[in-house]
């Protein structure tokens, strides 16, 4: 059972050029499209399935500040603002609100973690509430436990991704700009060093400006014109029940499980950070720079399969613009989860959250969640071709500060101030011998 989706209508025809075009029609795609739509420039969107189709449908749906690093936190707060601006100068719904997120523990270490984390955040302007025990168990009442403590962050909240990009797509629509599902883009155009083109299966856009905002495609896309972009993914597994759980917190994290209030009633449960490693070329080509972050979550992940080859998303073969891609073998990612993994979600829920068991598993799914080497997304122009900007390697953050991003990306391509500081998203970081910190999140 895939993770559900709002459908939405868009162009059959292809527009012969654009001021931009948006590769990927992902939470960070739509978004970008958004503001650079905004700023007046004429926009064409081209989406190889469906709007939201992949990874931006099959998230928690947390949009958060609490426990980011330090190099995502000020996107993260910026992003929250934008959440609900949206929904004002749009009059689209994306689901969002301002819930809070509930974390609670019995481990001193993760408890001193989050105090620290809690500690730095007020350096940048963040409130967040550590809970001692009784603070904590009132708070967490529904799982009939007495707990040491926990963090309440009440500016944070959630969206839907059932509804958030469509809802972001119809907006850019209303401003004038254009949308092609069904239309995958095979590659670039260049003259005299600089992008002067998108090729698409349905033909080609005319443009000095193309954004990839192509998910777990980013990397294979970037190699058909010799940029190395280093990106591995993760397939993780997710499940939803249906409405009748009453008295549970909207969202709410432990370390055995995770689950987050949907808009029809129903929650979304998981497992922080559980996932399979379906070995790929890909994966294989970049194993050396991804030794640090593997080495900080290995006791979260687990072999794969062969999912990965099959998909075709991690491939290293070079493809001709005038022949069908992998893209157009494999409109939509829709791997099929961890039976093990769900069976474990479920199971632990019913125990932590006795109302749970009023519910019925009314969905399971997967998606690939892609990463970057430090956990940090890339975002910026690649050099070697002016006018062609990457957004990807959003490493599971990417819902959450989907508007952010998308912000920076046309203040980037616009040449306006950036809304954050983009030095930390620098494609660049990832040609050199050490690419820093491993993200804690």
């Amino acid at each position: 059972m895939r993770a559900p989706l709002q459908q939405i209508e868009t162009s059959d025809e292809l527009p012969q050029s654009a001021d931009a075009v948006v590769i990927g029609g992902g939470i960070v795609g739509v978004f970008a499209a958004y503001y650079l739509a905004r700023r007046g420039l004429k926009v064409a969107l081209v989406e190889k399935g469906r709007i939201g189709a992949e990874q931006s449908s099959r998230n928690w749906g947390w949009c958060r500040q609490q426990n980011r690093d330090a190099r995502e936190l000020p996107m993260a707060t910026r992003s929250l603002d934008l959440w609900e601006r949206f929904a004002a100068e749009s009059g689209q719904d994306t689901g969002f609100r301002r819930c809070g997120l509930l974390y609670l523990s019995n481990d001193e270490a993760e408890l001193a973690g989050w105090a620290r984390w809690r500690d730095f955040a007020r350096t940048a302007g963040v409130t967040t509430h550590m809970l001692d025990s009784a603070e904590a168990s009132g708070r967490g009442r529904a799982t009939g436990r007495t707990w040491k403590g926990g963090v309440f962050s009440p500016t944070d909240g959630t969206a839907d991704p059932s509804q958030a990009a469509p809802a972001v797509a119809r907006a850019i629509v209303q401003l004038g700009g254009t949308l092609h599902q069904n239309c995958a883009a095979r590659g670039i155009e260049t003259e005299g060093g600089r992008l002067c083109g998108v090729v698409t299966e349905s033909g080609t856009i005319r443009t000095k400006a193309a954004v990839l905002a192509g998910g777990a495609w980013a990397s294979s896309f970037c190699r058909q014109f010799g940029f190395r972009f280093p990106q591995a993914s993760i397939r993780s597994s997710i499940l939803s029940v249906s409405p009748g759980a009453g008295g549970l917190p909207d969202a709410l994290h432990t370390a055995k499980i995770s689950a987050t209030r949907r808009g029809d009633g129903g929650y979304t449960l998981a497992i922080s950070g559980r996932g399979r490693v379906d070995v790929t070329p890909q994966q294989l080509r970049f194993a050396s720079q991804f030794v640090p972050m593997f080495l900080k979550r290995w006791r979260s992940l687990a072999p794969g399969g062969l999912q990965g080859v099959r998909s075709g998303h991690e491939t290293l073969q070079r493809w001709r613009l005038d022949r069908p891609t992998p893209m157009e073998r494999m409109r939509i990612l829709d791997p099929m989860p961890d039976q093990a993994t769900i069976r474990l979600t479920h199971a632990r829920a019913l125990e932590l959250l006795p109302p749970l068991r009023q519910t019925k598993i009314s969905a399971a799914w997967a998606g690939y969640i892609d990463s970057t080497p430090d956990g940090v997304p890339a975002i910026g122009e690649i050099h070697a071709v002016p006018g062609f900007f990457l957004a990807a390697g959003f490493s599971g953050h990417g819902f959450g500060i989907g508007p952010g991003a998308g912000h920076l990306v046309a203040d980037l391509v616009t040449g306006l101030e950036p809304i954050v500081d983009p030095k930390s998203y620098d494609p660049r970081r990832f040609a050199a011998s050490a690419w820093g910190k491993v993200a804690d999140f």
